[in-house]
């Protein structure tokens, strides 16, 4: 998968785990990789500080919490992802069949 559309997965799983509880990079990390993401530490950082300043996040101490921004932009999310997945998640016709 791409780099971009990676962090984007990322990102918004960062999200749906935030509205359950505080985020730190440790307990981050590993749940990500569970998840099949491929990150190091830092990369887990980047994409934390990149919602934090977003608003999407806040941080305090070494943990990071969603904001109320965070809860609509998610609640967005879920929204687009609910379309995109009726469409997307049709069985893909092979080349050059109609229909």
């Amino acid at each position: 998968m791409r780099a971009d559309v990676q962090n984007l997965f990322m990102g918004i799983h960062m999200l749906y785990l935030a509205h359950d509880k505080d985020l730190t990079i440790v307990e981050m990390q590993p749940e990500l990789e569970n998840l099949g993401y491929r990150v190091a530490e830092r990369e887990v950082k980047q994409e934390l500080e990149r919602l934090t300043q977003e608003n999407f996040l806040t941080a305090h101490d070494d943990a990071y919490s969603i904001t109320g921004t965070g809860i609509q932009e998610f609640k967005a999310i879920q929204s687009r992802l609910q379309v995109l997945c009726t469409e997307v998640l049709k069985p893909v016709k092979a080349v050059g069949t109609s229909g």
